[in-house]
């Protein structure tokens, strides 16, 4: 009996030793090459980047992964429970590995042997964690070598990660499906709700979700997810986490997904990619995709939506001016049946750029309109009289032909001139009407719109095309165009900065200019052939006169000075000495100049346009602020007799403040009298300017407030003619009308404040002379108070010599606004300039 006890202690502990020499031949052989667990104590996992709006809303994410992290501290209880429940319920108390769990893996596993199921795991959430962020080489292979590795580094990992942290790390980890990384996204992606918002039954969907998020998702296997979730419920049940009538109401409770509604969403998508674009220079890549910054931007919801609505019924009114360009498609009629029609439009892929219109094919036309079917299967009608805008498209070929207003074929007379049975057309469903649609058409010209607050730089709105979607080329920052008329306040400028004043007189009349040796005379001409003769230099700004802007810049102040001034306020660099650029021929962005007119907005101030408030890592700690001001004595908590807090403001002061507030005196009189006159409808005090380029390429305008600047182009982004008489005035200015209307809407009206030094002179606005009383044409004139009223009017030939009446037009043409009708030679040479003096007061030698 003792010897054969003898043997079985013997044997045990030959066993022992060859087992544990197994065990440590098993580490060593396993553990050998494994990654570095130690650098998970340093482990930041990668966290989205989220832009917000002004008022705190939320806009756009940037991510490689969509995490937003959250300290295990925050984590909800009956969210922990829910996915120890379903992942791992002794995770508190194992080493990392569940030797349990394992065993019990084994027996499933050996009984499936032979058959092609998965095997069955038993990785404990440390295990987890040790796959996805150090074994990810191998964490999809189902094999006994890699549930070693794991069980040696999870037995690693617990030694030097506490429990909590090793959670932390695997709930903001892991992937549950929808984009979602970690359990904070997933709550927002799927509920639309923080965490510490979900319910028993929505902590226990999240929970179901990490073994498989496709075949759990409720939207195509609801039975399936909601059975998974069901048993994540039973599961807490039984670990006591949850009462039996909890979890009786959990299960009956229908899983209802929540995505953000509509007014919680901030549509920005060309701010949000300049935004993008901006911080990936600064930062780089890894910061904007990975790193979980937080971006304040300056967008204001309200006035972004207001500015990308008009842009695009501004470009829609004027693609429909110039007709019908046909059918997107069209698809053989004979093809076309009852039973067919909806497999043929459901082939046809949805181009971008669309927004709520829908793509349709045409089934049947009568007298009455034509009847449509639409990719949901229903039908619908576009009547006749949402068809008579879609006369035929005549492109402009000819120099003659552009200066035509004919841009369109003949009326409509039937619905079968405009569509036929078998095309493919947009549509867009018309409010109250019941299954009736209007006929639409993908505008092809481009175009741009910007708001600024004028006293900060802050963009407030950006629309840089008709649709992102369909043209990611952000027409504000990235489109390079020639501003034309609309360069002209910055000339005016530096007149009134060189001693002229509005009243100044100087000629509207033909000016001949020596081009240089062997170059020739050159004659240039309005393009309306009218002329004022010597005016006040306020009625060249408000009218956008060429001739009194060429005599001006040629004769009296000189290009120099002039190429100074757009320079200086960040219009164009190096502006060549061309006296073409006077009238706007260099090339500048729609940013560029919306900033200069703030700048004249506020006072002469040097600006620099912002879409970012502030950027903060995912600490909060400040990486970027906008505002450089400083505020003297802000940060005293108590009062000690010492001076209130004063915000100091160190920006350069680019020109007189009293020039500057006669050049928005004379451009309120634009709106008054002039170019921009189509503005008065407001009845607000604005200042503004249109622009219209050389062949009427571009069309420009531009307004102002004390507090609100606005700016917009329109063009082809392959520039050419918009069409005779497409001006600033009439294709950008109702643009500029519609945005103020909507955003100005209970606004109070407020003056522009008028600097010290400043004298308000009643005087005729078309002669520059003193006025005594009141009547038609007399104004408040702006003058500086060291200016001479004595000879202002004198050689005014206004009223003596008839130089044709203003052109009258109810198309609301700026009168010489056009470049002349000969364009400037490309290599013009410098011209020549005058001397440095000008004179103060009078007109002496003006003209």
């Amino acid at each position: 009996m003792l010897r054969f006890l003898s043997w079985t202690l013997t044997l045990v502990f030959i066993l022992a030793v060859m087992g544990a020499l197994g065990t440590l031949s098993i580490l060593y052989y396993f553990g050998r090459g494994l990654p570095d667990y130690e650098q998970l104590a340093q482990y930041e996992p990668p966290v989205v980047s989220r832009f917000y709006a002004s008022d705190g809303r939320l806009f756009a994410e940037y991510a490689t992964e969509k995490r937003v992290f959250v300290p295990i501290e925050t984590i909800p209880k009956r969210v922990i429970h829910a996915f120890l429940a379903a992942e791992d319920k002794n995770f508190f108390e194992h080493p990392g590995f569940d030797i349990f769990g394992i065993v019990r893996a084994a027996f499933v596993n050996m009984s499936q042997m032979g058959t092609n199921k998965r095997l069955k795991g038993a990785s404990t959430i440390t295990q987890q964690v040790a796959k996805n962020l150090l074994l990810t080489n191998i964490a999809n292979q189902a094999s006994y070598e890699r549930k070693i590795k794991e069980a040696i580094l999870a037995f690693r990992i617990e030694t030097i990660l506490s429990k909590n942290r090793i959670l932390e790390i695997y709930l903001n980890e892991i992937f549950l499906g929808a984009g979602s990384y970690g359990v904070a996204s997933a709550a927002l992606n799927y509920f639309n709700k923080s965490l510490d918002e979900l319910t028993i039954a929505e902590a226990a969907f999240l929970a179901a979700l990490p073994k498989a998020p496709t075949r759990y998702n409720p939207k195509t296997n609801y039975e399936m997810s909601k059975g998974r979730r069901d048993w994540v419920i039973t599961r807490m049940y039984e670990d006591g986490t949850i009462t039996l009538d909890e979890a009786v109401a959990s299960k009956n409770s229908p899983i209802e997904l929540n995505k953000p509604d509509s007014t919680q969403v901030i549509k920005a998508d060309y701010f949000a990619e300049e935004v993008r674009r901006q911080l990936l220079a600064k930062y780089g890549e890894s910061a904007v995709y990975k790193g979980g910054l937080t971006i304040r931007t300056t967008v204001d919801h309200r006035l972004q939506k207001i500015s990308d609505w008009v842009l695009r019924r501004g470009l829609i009114a004027y693609d429909r001016r110039h007709g019908w360009r046909g059918a997107y498609m069209s698809l053989d009629p004979h093809e076309i049946t009852k039973d067919s029609w909806k497999e043929k439009l459901d082939a046809i892929p949805t181009p971008p750029g669309l927004g709520q219109w829908q793509i349709a094919l045409v089934l049947k036309i009568s007298e009455k309109g034509a009847t449509i079917g639409l990719k949901s299967g229903e039908e619908g009608t576009i009547t006749f009289s949402e068809l008579t805008w879609a006369r035929k498209h005549v492109p402009l070929l000819t120099e003659s032909e552009k200066k035509t207003e004919v841009f369109v074929g003949p009326p409509i007379s039937h619905p079968q001139e405009v569509l036929k049975v078998g095309d493919v057309v947009f549509v867009e469903a018309l409010s109250g009407k019941e299954k009736t649609y209007s006929l639409q058409q993908i505008p092809a010209v481009s175009g741009a719109f910007i708001a600024m607050d004028p006293h900060t730089g802050r963009v407030l709105a950006m629309s840089g095309g008709f649709s992102f979607e369909a043209s990611p080329f952000n027409r504000v920052t990235q489109a390079h165009r020639q501003p034309g008329s609309a360069i002209k306040p910055f000339v005016y400028l530096t007149a009134m900065e060189r001693g002229f004043s509005p009243a100044t007189i100087v000629s509207d009349s033909p000016i001949s200019i020596a081009m240089g040796y062997g170059l020739g005379i050159y004659n240039p001409k309005n393009v309306t052939s009218h002329y004022y003769g010597a005016v006040p230099l306020r009625i060249g700004l408000q009218k956008s006169l060429n001739m009194m802007t060429i005599r001006l810049v040629h004769q009296y102040v000189g290009m120099k000075p002039v190429a100074a001034m757009i320079e200086k306020f960040g219009v164009i660099d190096h502006v060549p000495m061309q006296i073409a650029m006077a009238l706007g021929a260099g090339e500048t962005t729609l940013l560029r100049l919306a900033t200069a007119y703030a700048m004249l907005a506020n006072g002469g101030k040097q600006l620099v346009p912002t879409l970012i408030d502030r950027v903060q890592d995912r600490y909060g700690k400040t990486l970027f602020a906008a505002d450089s001001r400083i505020c003297v004595n802000c940060n005293n908590v108590t009062w000690s007799n010492q001076p209130s807090p004063a915000i100091v403001d160190h920006r350069q002061q680019l020109a007189d403040p009293r020039s500057i507030y006669q050049i928005t005196s004379m451009l309120e009189g634009a709106v008054r009298a002039g170019s921009a006159q189509r503005a008065k409808v407001l009845e607000k005090i604005l200042a503004a300017k249109t622009g219209t380029t050389n062949d009427e390429k571009d069309a420009w305008t531009f307004a102002y407030t004390p507090d609100l600047v606005v700016g917009t182009y329109v063009g082809f982004d392959n520039p050419h003619c918009l069409g005779h008489m497409e001006g600033g005035a009439r294709v950008a200015l109702p643009l500029i009308v519609e945005f103020l209307d909507k955003a100005l809407k209970d606004v109070p009206n407020k003056p522009f404040k008028m600097p010290p030094g400043m004298k308000l002179v009643r005087m005729h606005e078309m002669t520059g002379r003193p006025a005594q009383g009141g009547g038609a044409g007399i104004i408040y004139e702006a003058l500086k108070v060291n200016q001479d009223l004595r000879n202002y009017s004198e050689g005014s030939s206004y009223g003596e010599e008839s130089y044709g009446e203003e052109p009258h037009t109810t198309e609301f043409r700026e009168p010489g606004e056009n470049f002349v009708s000969n364009s400037f030679p490309q290599n013009e040479p410098e011209i020549s300039r005058p001397q440095e003096s000008i004179p103060l007061t009078g007109t002496g030698g003006l003209y």
